[in-house]
């Protein structure tokens, strides 16, 4: 059981992160070792070979200065006395003819492998001062240094140097090399897997943080370190997308919460028609009247119900813009006609000064739309004998503005924020008929033509929205529907 659960660890261990930048280190860490050792490896072996090739030379140099002041014999004599200076195993020499053949050597059976390259003995009749050759003799671990030079008139000198000093520094160096890479790897290991996992440690705190999420905690938010990295912007990115996450949920419950009060009376009045119809009586009248009742309820759920599509189709960009040349002016005069009876049967003054003279390119429908939600929204909220001035304006190269002015209740500071949210109705309103879903379409609408709302409003003293519509509106249109 226990090496299961071992297994199973190791196993989940192996698919981190952490474990694969930790491997990652490692592996370049060893890399980076292996090419270093192999340059030193390389430096060392032709600083060796470089001494020994001046020690070779030197020796050369002696020999043929030996030769033409005290002869042959001389030469022989002083060969004999550097090899038993230094050991059969570790020098040797051979006095050469031109053919190859040997007259005079020190004790080669240690060297009998070794013989006389007829190649390097060309070199040297063509020409050449002195030849190089290294020569390896795997049977005794040997490896030699041989050079070839001519000391005299048909005499060729063959001296060679044993390596072993250079195999025995590298068998030294690797026993010394290789334990402590090995500990070297391990330490760097470790030291990777400690900074992988603090590296890591901000995706830990998300991750902990996601899970600890439910439809209660959404205010759960990951620490941010503060240190201005990859994990900060994580981190932030993360937060914001919570903090998106809970407006979106807080404002479905807020929509659902709406929807269930404002579905609830239109229902509830159909329920009550065809109660009364049914227990009062059956006569032609009630019918008509529950039927009359029904279509009313149902006429203000279908126009909640389209408003809510087009609030939606508009904000999701959802079908083009059928976009001309719009006349504003035009659009507000024709609002003002139409509502001017409404207001006038409650008292209300409605005044439209439409000066922009101007165009814009836009959607007539949705425009149309939006002003007339701003005008009966303007109506609903004003008490008799007050006044409601519709006006337009456009400066020289300027925006264009759409304002709505009324001296009605006003809103509140604490409601302000709100007042483009579907379904919300400030408290003093709900007692007013709509479906809190008016200013939320001309948000939308404002917004599809790249324009947007302003409003500025004071309790029991009125509130002023303003439509600003930018000044390249009809480039700006046609492309967001190219």
């Amino acid at each position: 059981m226990f090496l299961k659960k071992a297994l199973d660890r190791l196993h989940t261990l192996r698919r981190t992160l952490a474990f694969r930048l930790t491997l990652w280190y490692a592996g370049i860490f060893t890399l980076s070792a292996c090419l270093a050792f192999l340059i030193f490896y390389l430096m060392i072996t032709s600083l060796f070979q470089e001494q020994t090739d001046k020690d070779l030379l030197k020796q050369v140099g002696l020999f043929t200065a030996m030769l033409n002041a005290d002869g042959v014999e001389a030469v022989e004599r002083l060969a004999e006395q550097e090899v038993q200076a230094s050991g059969e195993r570790k020098i040797f020499f051979r006095l050469l003819y031109p053919t190859g053949i040997s007259f005079s050597s020190s004790n080669m059976s240690f060297w009998r492998d070794i013989g006389v390259a007829r190649t390097s003995i060309d070199d040297i009749m063509d020409g050449a001062a002195y030849v190089y050759e290294t020569i390896s003799i795997p049977q005794k671990k040997q490896r030699v240094r041989i050079i070839y030079s001519a000391i005299g008139s048909g005499i060729i000198l063959q001296l060679g140097y044993s390596m072993e000093n250079i195999l025995g520094f590298f068998q030294a160096f690797q026993k010394v090399f290789i334990p402590g890479m090995l500990a070297l790897i391990i330490v760097s290991a470790g030291f990777g897997w400690f900074m992988a996992r603090r590296a890591l440690a901000g995706v830990g705190a998300v991750t902990h943080t996601a899970r600890s999420i439910s439809p209660g905690r959404l205010e759960e938010r990951v620490p941010v370190p503060g240190k201005g990295d990859e994990i900060d912007q994580l981190a932030n990115t993360f937060n914001a997308m919570l903090d998106r996450i809970e407006q979106l949920v807080n404002g479905i419950k807020e929509i659902s919460d709406n929807v269930a009060h404002d579905l609830k009376s239109p229902i509830t009045a159909m329920r009550g028609s065809a109660e009364i119809a049914l227990t009062t009586g059956k006569s032609k009248a009630d019918l008509e009247k529950m039927g009359a009742d029904t279509i009313e309820a149902c006429d203000r759920l279908l126009d909640m119900i389209n408003t809510m599509l087009a609030i939606s189709k508009t904000e999701a960009g959802v079908g083009e813009l059928q976009t001309r040349d719009i006349d504003i002016d035009e659009i507000v005069r024709d609002a003002c006609e139409l509502f001017d009876p409404l207001a006038a049967d409650r008292s209300i003054e409605l005044r439209c000064e439409a000066t922009a003279r101007t165009s814009i390119i836009g959607d007539i429908s949705m425009i149309q739309r939006m002003v007339a939600n701003l005008v009966d929204n303007a109506i609903k909220y004003t008490l008799p004998d007050g006044r409601i001035d519709i006006a337009t304006r456009s400066d020289a190269e300027g925006p264009v503005v759409i304002s709505v002015k009324d001296t009605g209740m006003g809103i509140s500071g604490d409601d302000l924020p709100y007042i483009f949210d579907r379904f919300f109705r400030c408290d003093p309103s709900r007692s007013t008929s709509g479906s809190g879903l008016g200013l939320s379409l001309v948000k939308a609408v404002a917004e599809a033509h790249n324009g947007h709302v302003a409003v500025i409003s004071k309790i029991n003293e009125g509130s002023c929205f303003e439509v600003i519509f930018p000044a390249d509106i009809a480039s700006a249109v046609a492309i967001s529907n190219a």
